[in-house]
């Protein structure tokens, strides 16, 4: 059993690095910009240089400002510092002039060109013409993300002529708008597209965002939430407890009932108690989940229609002070808890009855059992102790989905009884572009599912003796 069990772990590890290879290849691809720092029009330099420094300073909190992987597999073309463009939007429209032109050193220089232009806007003063300089400003921050021609000569033109609207502008820009359009002119005119098929390999080492992501999540470092500038992990912690507590209670309802409810059913195939119950598990089984969980609040929560409708606190958690007392918070918790437990069992019941049926049916047709009941064992005896625990394996299979689903949560009912477990915490990340978060969700809900595999693996020798892991 032991080297079973590390033999597996040892394939589990393979696994859970491809997943994360798939999670972390996805957050690359997710919208937003998490370096940007935000912020309205910079009206001085050192404002201008501020935003700069503080764009860097978010790219460094997150971990943005490292190269991507271990190495990149590219082409000459490409220098091997292009990372070091903080922002995702800039970052891509000077990708896309390499990959038309393939001569980095000139695009380099004319991305230099449209800063220190910018910055010379700063030197001139607002009585010369302050919406020009502003329209200048304007349009020069178009083309840090401009890459077609097209695009990016009408820019230039149109920055042309302001400047040529605005002669006391001379004396401050004149170097700086014909450096601007030389450079771009030399793009074009030294441009060499062949370096573009010439394949080479940047090898970045060790300190890249993936190799930082994955060793941290493996010791419990989760990242920074791009919101709250909180760790990721106290997060989770806060909201794992609640969504923990509730599927262990739907999880513990559920099992309870439909164990019981799925052997009787068995026993008793194709009577009446057998044909009611089976209509009753279908229709619970058919029922969306959303569909209950919006009529609980509507027609259990409130007294709109009628008072014998207000029977159960309304959603949340309750309004109670952490300073209230103890004993006053775990009732006013446990009202606010039945609703969302109950949606969450009842799906689980009806199909975990409906697979501890069948797996006692074909159970119960063995010759063993015939053997126990021939040797005048009692019927209780019988289906409990002999057949029960050789029909678990079915409900020993889904263990493997109970641990993911636990950790994980369920969105639709913390959503709509508004409870601040993981599932609503994941909802609230995917629409806020709080990536770190998701991704947290999503290898926590892939180790789980790992470590439930196995476990469930185990449980098929604890209730099989005959299952030995060990070769012959």
């Amino acid at each position: 059993m032991f080297q079973y069990i590390v033999k597996r772990i040892l394939y589990f590890i393979p696994t859970l690095f491809v997943i994360s290879l798939l999670a972390f290849g996805l957050s690359k691809c997710t919208p937003g910009d998490p370096c940007n720092a935000g912020g309205g029009e910079e009206n001085s330099k050192s404002s201008f240089i501020n935003f700069e420094d503080e764009t860097r300073s978010r790219c460094e909190l997150f971990g943005l400002d490292k190269p991507t992987f271990y190495f990149a597999l590219t082409s000459r073309a490409y220098p091997d510092s292009l990372y070091k463009i903080l922002q995702k939007d800039q970052r891509k429209s000077w990708n896309n002039l390499i990959a038309q032109y393939g001569n980095w050193d000139q695009i380099s220089a004319y991305k230099t060109s449209i800063r220190t232009l910018q910055l010379k806007l700063f030197d001139i003063p607002d009585s010369l013409g302050k919406r020009a300089i502003r329209k200048i400003k304007n349009e020069s921050e178009f083309l840090k993300i401009l890459s077609k021609d097209e695009a990016i000569n009408a820019k230039l033109k149109k920055i042309e002529t302001i400047y040529n609207n605005s002669p006391a502008f001379e004396n401050f820009i004149a170097k700086e708008i014909v450096a601007l359009k030389n450079y771009y002119n030399l793009i074009k005119e030294k441009s060499t597209p062949n370096q573009l098929y010439v394949p080479t390999i940047h090898w970045y080492g060790f300190d890249n965002q993936y190799h930082n992501w994955i060793t941290n999540f493996l010791t419990g470092d989760f990242g920074i939430s791009y919101k709250t500038y909180r760790p990721v992990f106290s997060e989770i912690r806060d909201a794992i407890f609640w969504t923990f507590l509730m599927m262990s209670l739907a999880l513990i309802l559920s099992y309870s009932v439909a164990i019981p409810l799925g052997v009787f059913s068995a026993k008793n195939k194709n009577l009446r108690f057998d044909k009611i119950v089976t209509v009753l598990l279908f229709v619970l089984y058919s029922l969306p989940a959303f569909w209950v969980a919006t009529m609980m609040v509507v027609f259990l929560t409130t007294p709109e229609y009628g008072s014998w409708t207000n029977i159960f606190p309304g959603i949340g958690l309750g309004n109670l002070s952490s300073n209230a007392p103890f004993w006053e918070r775990f009732w006013e918790t446990a009202k606010h808890l039945i609703l969302p437990v109950l949606c969450l069992s009842y799906n689980r019941l009806a199909f975990i009855s409906r697979q501890m049926r069948g797996g006692m049916l074909g159970v119960i047709q063995e010759d063993y059992i015939r053997t126990a009941r021939a040797k005048g064992l009692g019927e209780q005896s019988v289906i409990w102790k002999h057949g029960f625990r050789n029909s678990l394996f079915p409900i020993i299979t889904l263990f493997a989905n109970i641990l993911p689903s636990t950790l994980a949560g369920s969105v639709i009912i913390e959503f709509i009884f508004n409870i601040p477990g993981m599932g609503k915490l994941t909802l609230d990340a995917i629409s806020q572009e709080n990536y770190p978060i998701v991704f947290a969700v999503l290898m926590i809900a892939a180790l789980a599912t790992l470590v439930g595999i196995l476990i469930a693996d185990i449980l098929y020798a604890v209730a099989d003796p005959r299952i030995s892991f060990d070769k012959k």
